[in-house]
């Protein structure tokens, strides 16, 4: 069916103590918008409309993207009022579908029921609730049919007991919205133009209102406090566990890991507790990563591990590496196939060849690494003049002592053997050793110095 969705993102929040609108706030590390605005293209709506407020073009600026279009109310006059300054850019020949940016996990499998039917007809998301305080009543007749949403501020103590509540979330008849949206009123408690007066309308308008249940609870879950917040996001990274599981990931505890985007994992992919992937990550067939990992825009190879405490940032790792425990992969990092990164081995927008190691102590940034080099421990690519990066190449089966300086932009030819506390700032040939001239020398008549009594001391 044609269909318009109208999402009512206006107002400030003032429960959550912040300057940020909102709708802006992060669940799973997307705003709480963003997730709404993802489910509803799911529909394939002929348009999105998202009506703000609070916050200015904050909102917009956050979350804009092909299709939507953006509508102020000011000032903010209720639900009523808000759907009304979307009017001009709908097509009042669909149906217009009314979400909301703070109910952020409501699912598109739940919003497709509710607008299974005739479209003619006024068609309202409710659900039973053991605790209904906050949210608006559904008043029904003898028949069980619906007469009524009655807001809580405006509702009597009878019906302040009702437990089937109204979720906001709605489908409309475009051919009646302008009409029952000129006819709303404002007398009630808090001065507003309510939404949920449509449907006094529709029934004396002799059209039929329908209910339709969520799927699940969790979906219809508002924020508007922190704490609300911190609770949907335990739920939103429970169902991510659950849908993990179900895919036939291991984890070592559901309750302990955080999705903040999107993750894709591949046959038999253990992840242990407390690791955090922020946005696109790609975990190959087979792998492990270990407990208290930061993952954020990685593609991680098949059979590759990852150790714990390790850090990777916008890198592809190849198939069958190790890396960690505590390594940082920084943006711009290649690893190809059996390439091992050990403890405390930073490396930044440098390509490391098949079988390479650096498994202790080394920092390797701006680098082309070839096939089979070794690294050794305290080595680091001096790369920055303090005003320029300079790129280092080390060609393939270099062997580098402990302790070198490479001082960019630099060549090691390959084969070469770079001896350990070695500064190379000039081209190497292939081959060879590299060493600087040293001797050590012996002083037999040296003393060490001694500590002297500090007079001023006490």
């Amino acid at each position: 069916m044609a269909l318009n969705v109208v999402i009512l993102a206006a107002g400030q929040g003032k429960r959550m103590h912040s300057a940020l609108p909102k709708v802006l706030h992060p669940l799973a590390g997307r705003p709480l918008l963003a997730h709404v605005i993802a489910t509803a293209r799911e529909l394939k709506p002929a348009r999105i409309c998202v009506v703000y407020g609070y916050g200015g073009e904050q909102v917009p600026d956050a979350v804009r993207g092909e299709g939507l279009v953006f509508v102020e109310q000011q000032p903010q006059l209720g639900t009523g009022h808000a759907l009304k300054q979307a009017l001009p850019h709908l097509d009042l020949r669909a149906g217009t579908l009314v979400l909301y940016g703070d109910v952020p996990l409501i699912t598109a499998a739940t919003l497709a029921a509710l607008m299974a039917g005739q479209a003619t007809r006024l068609k309202i998301l409710t659900a039973e609730l053991a605790e209904p305080r906050g949210y608006g009543r559904i008043v029904r007749n003898a028949k069980g049919a619906i007469t009524a949403i009655v807001e809580e501020k405006d509702a009597t103590p009878p019906q302040r007991r009702i437990r089937e509540i109204s979720t906001g979330i709605m489908l409309l008849p475009g051919k009646r919205l302008a009409g029952w949206l000129a006819k709303l009123s404002n007398r009630n408690a808090q001065r507003e133009y309510y939404l949920t007066d449509v449907v006094a309308l529709a029934l004396k308008d002799r059209v039929t209102v329908e209910s339709c249940a969520p799927r699940h609870d969790w979906e219809i879950i508002g924020v508007n406090s922190k704490q609300q917040l911190a609770e949907l996001e335990r739920t939103c990274q429970a169902n991510t566990a659950t849908r993990l599981l179900q895919a036939g990931v291991t984890l070592a505890d559901p309750a302990r890991i955080d999705v903040r985007g999107e993750l894709r994992c591949g046959r038999d992919v253990s992840i242990d507790v407390n690791c955090v992937f922020e946005g696109v990550v790609e975990i190959g067939e087979g792998a492990r990563i270990g407990a208290n990992c930061v993952l954020r825009n990685t593609v991680i190879g098949a059979a590759t591990r990852i150790e714990p405490f390790s850090m990777i940032d916008d890198a592809v790792i190849g198939e069958r590496c190790r890396v960690g425990p505590y390594a940082r992969i920084r943006p711009g990092t290649r690893l190809a196939q059996e390439v091992h990164i050990g403890n405390f081995v930073e490396v930044k927008a440098s390509s490391v060849g098949a079988g390479s190691k650096a498994n202790h102590l080394a920092y390797v940034g701006d680098s082309s690494v070839g096939r089979n080099v070794n690294i050794g421990a305290g080595t680091i690519t001096c790369n920055y003049d303090g005003v320029n990066k300079h790129r280092t190449v080390i060609e393939d089966d270099v062997q580098i002592g402990s302790d070198v300086q490479l001082v960019a932009p630099v060549t090691v030819g390959a084969g070469a053997t770079i001896g350990a506390g070695t500064t190379v700032w000039k081209d190497t040939p292939q081959g060879g050793l590299v060493v600087n001239p040293k001797a050590q020398q012996h002083r037999p008549d040296w003393k060490r110095p001694v500590k002297k009594n500090n007079p001023c001391a006490g």
